[in-house]
């Protein structure tokens, strides 16, 4: 295995650092913003033209905003959701720098758009531990198309069979896995050791 790619939520990251539960768990009490309004009008119209690159957040929050909590800034929401959905696995992370000390290069391949997947590089320090990021809004596709796994696997420059991957959803996994990659699911619990056993068997 040359590349080991890794998901970001529900891998990497989950949930507020505090305690782990979603980003907006208090969305009401600390901004003031109601979930269900903000779901309704944003993320079930919205997200998947968002996350594929296909519209940039910016605009499609303003508009949203504007309408269900007025006293909201766009920038306020990005933040907010950023910050508290950060809670890092710290145990995955060191491991994952003993396997990269190894020669193995590291690459996020993860569903986000394109202000969050700048974040999680620059302001939680992913551009330091990864060799670079694949993400949905770049490449066009988000998991589980077969698209994102074929266009990372060109830009990646390697063959498929010397990709492993690591992520907590079955599908993507199975994908993955039709596409030629070495793909474990990442249940809680599970530590890198297990996974990399893992894709071994499976060559």
């Amino acid at each position: 295995m040359k590349i080991l790619m890794v998901d970001v939520d529900g891998v990497l990251v989950s949930g507020r650092p505090a305690d782990g539960l979603p980003a907006f768990t208090d969305a009401q009490r600390d901004l003031g913003l109601d979930m269900a309004k903000l779901q309704q009008h944003f993320f079930t119209p919205h997200w998947a033209d968002i996350v594929s690159g296909r519209e940039p957040i910016e605009l499609r929050l303003q508009s949203v905003l504007a309408e269900i909590a007025p006293h909201l800034g766009v920038e306020d929401v990005l933040r907010y959701w950023f910050e508290n959905d950060s809670r890092l696995d710290q145990r995955l992370l060191d491991d994952l720098a003993g396997l990269r000390a190894t020669g193995t290069k590291l690459y996020l391949a993860t569903n986000q758009e394109h202000r969050r997947a700048a974040w999680l590089m620059q302001h939680l320090g992913f551009a330091d531990r990864f060799d670079g990021i694949f993400y949905s809004a770049a490449l066009g596709h988000k998991k589980p198309s077969v698209e994102f796994f074929e266009i990372a696997t060109q830009r990646a420059g390697v063959d498929p069979a010397d990709i492993g991957f690591i992520d907590d959803a079955a599908q993507n996994i199975e994908a993955a896995r039709q596409c030629g990659w070495a793909a474990v699911q990442w249940l809680p619990g599970m530590v890198l050791e297990t996974a990399l056993a893992q894709m071994q068997s499976q060559r």
